[in-house]
């Protein structure tokens, strides 16, 4: 156990505790800190300890207390060495937020099926990992399952096949779960952000003009992608800190939504693939991403 920043984490067993994956950046660093501001005793996870940095300096600057843990999601032994730890020393989990996750740009004849399932090992089987070992405890405390997906889960994306693919297959497993956890007392959420304004194009690592010289037949295609999302994230990007208020909600609220997104643009792109029975609004909108 690592404390950041305040005095040393209390193993008083009133204080709800939150467990939040992948919070060296972004949403998840946001969501550690709301959380840690709201009274709740944060369990802040990420794979690598050694790139706590950023959190670090964000914990002392909000003047809020962050117990960090070593946790990687797609290594079964790990999340569950995780989760023991904070039964151990807490006695309770009372919300668990699946914030962890990796991009990915290709698209299915330019990469390997190995390639794909990598993705959905991180994306998907690793929120799987993560949701599994923690439900009994959520079931003991009536608690909330909270998962960080994408207006990517909602609407399928040029050149995101296999990332969009693992968030579709996210929000269809919550919303089957949703009902069944809800029976035994666990509240189930997905949050769908849409760009945000994180490390998270950076971390996909993209040389985007190897990537186009090596994209043969789809170069045109990926180049008119790519211009428009670069720019869409450059310019017109969202805040973690507003995303995460998203999560908040869902963590807060007496009887929290099932699907949130994290602003008016997100709601407006989702909501054109609800509203779209037969895929022709959607594909009509996509296409022109690409043309």
């Amino acid at each position: 156990m690592s404390v950041l920043s305040g005095t040393p984490a209390t193993s008083d067993s009133t204080t709800r505790t939150v467990l939040i994956t992948g919070t060296s950046s972004g949403i998840g660093l946001a969501a550690a800190i709301a959380a840690a501001r709201a009274g709740w005793r944060t369990v802040a996870t990420l794979r690598d300890t050694g790139r706590a940095d950023a959190l670090r300096k964000a914990a002392a600057e909000a003047g809020v207390e962050l117990d960090l843990r070593q946790l990687d999601v797609v290594d079964e032994s790990s999340v569950a060495a995780a989760v023991a730890g904070v039964i151990a020393d807490y006695g309770r989990l009372d919300a668990v937020v699946n914030n962890a996750g990796a991009g990915h740009v290709g698209t299915l004849e330019l990469e390997t099926v190995a390639d794909v399932r990598e993705v959905m090992e991180v994306n998907f089987f690793g929120v799987l990992n993560v949701s599994k070992a923690a439900l009994p405890h959520l079931r003991a405390t009536g608690g909330r399952l909270i998962t960080v997906t994408s207006v990517g889960g909602v609407i399928g994306q040029p050149f995101n096949e296999a990332y969009c693919a693992a968030k579709f297959a996210v929000e269809g497993y919550m919303e089957s779960l949703a009902p069944v956890a809800g029976a035994v007392g666990v509240s189930v959420s997905v949050i769908e952000p849409g760009a945000v304004a994180t490390e998270f194009v950076n971390n996909i690592g993209l040389d985007i003009e190897g990537r186009i010289a090596g994209a043969g037949p789809y170069a045109d295609a990926l180049r008119n992608y790519l211009d428009r999302t670069v720019g869409q994230f450059l310019n017109g990007a969202q805040t973690p800190a507003g995303a995460a208020e998203a999560v908040m909600e869902a963590l807060t609220a007496d009887r929290p939504a099932f699907r949130l997104q994290t602003s008016d643009w997100a709601r407006g792109f989702t909501g054109t693939k609800l509203a779209d029975q037969d895929g022709s609004a959607v594909l009509g909108m996509t296409g022109a991403w690409v043309a």
